[in-house]
């Protein structure tokens, strides 16, 4: 099953850092998206645009995780000529993780 089925995504940029909220549609999906969307599969779902490890809040009042990235500062979003290294379109890659 894909992530997009459970959740929807809301996203940040601030140069360097991405913030990518990841909300349950239904509460009660809420506890099986916390046990599957661990950092570290988060971290290696995006390994190849990141660089260190990966902060989850989880935020059980709203159904919602929210997880903090560090690209490169060579891809941060006022530096990279990258269209697609921008928040918006990591929280829609977050979102075809199978799970």
């Amino acid at each position: 099953m894909l992530l997009n089925a459970l959740a929807h995504a809301r996203t940040g940029d601030k140069g360097n850092i991405v913030t990518i909220s990841l909300i349950a549609y239904r509460r009660e999906d809420f506890e099986i998206i916390e046990e599957k969307v661990t950092p570290e599969r988060v971290a290696a779902h995006f390994r190849e645009l990141i660089q260190g490890p990966v902060l989850r809040y989880s935020l059980p009042q709203l159904a919602a995780l929210n997880f903090v990235l560090r690209r490169p500062l060579s891809n941060s979003v006022t530096q990279s000529l990258q269209l697609d290294a921008h928040g918006k379109c990591l929280g829609s890659a977050l979102l075809a993780m199978d799970i």
